[in-house]
């Protein structure tokens, strides 16, 4: 399914196994002080997107604890070889992963297609030292780190802590979930827009963001650097396609924003 003829890759979704989603979503729900609008499970994904006509969706969580590292990949992995020409799965990891070189081989070896870390939930500064093995073999695979970054609240994702990592690591393309930097956009923009192993995702923003705010930061980035992506399942799909695709963008820009920007990035086509 296509929007007006354009392909749609929603290119930031959680996921989880039916018998912990609630848990999972209200626990997300407590953390932000929002009400999810999704259920968290692959079924209500795929019935959401489809009403939305959203052709794929790059699915991931977050490991809070090391010990849930290979059970989050397996299951992502098991939703993709379910949905493969709906899926592009996301591998997590732990700063204090045992052995991390090991966990990226899984990674690659489940067939997943880079790496989502949340520095917010997992507790930790993203320009901490453990986090350097992370980094380093990731850009040694070629697999992308889809990152949350920013939050008002913390010091651990924020622009001043994600650009020390992008200089460090030429090679490493990181997607800077919600602009670069939830509720300090102007912060990410500032500090972040330019650097050439950086993309952002659009996920997570249009509920604060004016039409023309949104506008302006995805222009900063330049649209050939931005992925829509919806944070399902705290959001509605739907109105988050919707919000973007009114923002008098030109259909180049929406092309590459829709999906061009997220194959090139997670498939590299």
């Amino acid at each position: 399914m296509t929007h007006n003829q354009l392909t749609v890759i929603d290119a930031h979704c959680h996921i989880y196994p039916e018998k912990i989603a609630a848990k999972a979503v209200a626990g997300t729900d407590r953390f932000y002080g929002t009400v999810a609008a999704g259920a968290g499970t692959v079924d209500d994904l795929l019935l959401m997107g489809h009403a939305a006509g959203i052709d794929r969706y790059v699915v991931h969580s977050v490991a809070t604890t090391p010990k849930q590292v290979e059970s989050i990949n397996e299951f992502i992995a098991a939703a993709v070889a379910e949905h493969p020409d709906r899926f592009i799965g996301l591998g997590a990891l732990h700063p204090d992963c045992p052995d991390m070189a090991a966990e990226v081989q899984r990674i690659r070896r489940l067939g997943l297609r880079g790496v989502k870390l949340h520095p917010d939930i997992q507790d930790f500064p993203c320009d901490d030292p453990r986090c350097h093995t992370i980094y380093s073999l990731c850009e040694q695979e070629g697999l992308p780190i889809l990152m949350h970054t920013g939050d008002k609240r913390y010091d651990n994702s924020n622009p001043n802590r994600l650009l020390p990592v992008l200089r460090a690591y030429p090679g490493l393309t990181v997607v800077g979930a919600h602009l670069g930097g939830y509720s300090v956009w102007e912060q990410a923009v500032e500090l972040l827009a330019g650097m050439p192993n950086l993309y952002v995702d659009c996920s997570s923003c249009f509920w604060k963001l004016s039409p023309e705010e949104a506008r302006q930061y995805i222009r900063a980035y330049g649209a050939d650097r931005v992925l829509f992506g919806s944070d399902y399942p705290m959001w509605n799909v739907g109105r988050e396609l919707a919000f973007l695709q009114d923002l008098d963008l030109t259909e180049e820009e929406l092309r590459g924003i829709l999906s061009l920007n997220a194959e090139k990035v997670f498939l590299g086509l």
